[in-house]
């Protein structure tokens, strides 16, 4: 499991988030900004309250969590079988 080590609210709903492998970036969450739980972040000060919860997981005032690997993902660059190795590529016939 990566860690989050730093986490930074940025301007236009932007996090900028280090990682315990060196990975850094600034991540884009404006997609849901103002959406079902994300409401919450209306209120500008909640967003830039940002802080890292145990290390893998962002969270705002105890309500909303963002955990590391769909952060990670988000990250420049990433693909999935970087973040989960583990995964088989399957075909599927449908």
């Amino acid at each position: 499991m990566n860690k989050i080590i730093v986490a930074e609210a940025r301007a236009k709903y932007r996090v900028w988030l280090e990682f315990a492998d060196g990975a850094q970036g600034e991540v884009d969450l404006s997609d849901l900004a103002g959406r079902g739980v994300f409401a919450i972040w209306d209120d500008l000060s909640v967003f830039e309250s940002v802080s890292v919860n145990q290390g893998d997981a962002l969270s705002w005032s105890n309500e909303v969590d963002l955990g590391w690997d769909a952060l990670y993902l988000r990250l420049p660059g990433k693909a999935v079988d970087e973040v989960f190795p583990g995964l088989k590529k399957e075909s599927v016939d449908a």
